[in-house]
């Protein structure tokens, strides 16, 4: 398990791109989408919930991902899940940050 000093804080574009993927599979809550974060991340990403519902509500706002009211563990949640659109720019998302984390590889490799 990481320690709080060697978890990295997401920064907003970032964020946007987790969200997505996590959600590319099936809806999900948006405690269940921070815990899926933080699991397939083996603890080193944590989602701030702070920064999180920001981040869905502005997802939203673009039309990449719609929410419904849905019962989680007794509760009332809202259920959040990927649109058409939503889809295409986790592609568009994803292979920017293909390139950029390529980008920043051969900057730190360099003599």
């Amino acid at each position: 398990m990481a320690t709080d000093q060697s978890r990295l804080d997401l920064l907003q574009g970032t964020l946007d791109l987790l969200i997505l993927r996590a959600l590319r599979s099936e809806p999900m809550h948006g405690w269940a989408i921070s815990e899926r974060i933080e699991l397939i991340s083996q603890d080193v990403l944590q989602v701030n919930q702070g920064s999180l519902y920001p981040a869905m509500h502005r997802l939203e706002h673009r039309g990449w991902i719609d929410a419904e009211w849905g019962v989680s563990n007794g509760r009332r949640a809202r259920f959040y899940s990927l649109t058409k659109a939503g889809r295409k720019q986790l592609e568009i998302e994803a292979e920017n940050w293909e390139r950029l984390t390529v980008a920043i590889g051969r900057v730190l490799r360099m003599a």
